[in-house]
């Protein structure tokens, strides 16, 4: 009879470091969102302005979260 050996493999770590950083991301994303959402329905109900500064933050907070994800992955990918 032989007995079979498993070897274990273990993940390298830089890459749940990757996933972790993307998850992040996503709930900086959807956090921003909702939170410029409430602030712009907020700020439209005070002024009557419906639906233009709640669609105009929304924009804005999704931009600029892709905008610092793209800067984020231009320092991972240059190294610093």
């Amino acid at each position: 009879m032989s007995a079979t050996v498993h070897k274990t493999h273990y993940a390298d770590p830089s890459s749940f470091r990757g996933i972790i950083m993307l998850s992040a991301w996503g709930l900086a994303l959807v956090l921003a969102s909702l939170l410029f959402l409430w602030l712009g329905h907020f700020l439209d109900e005070v002024l009557g302005t419906t639906p233009k500064l709640m669609i105009g933050l929304f924009c804005l907070a999704v931009v600029g979260c892709f905008i610092e994800l793209y800067q984020e992955a231009l320092n991972i990918l240059k190294g610093t």
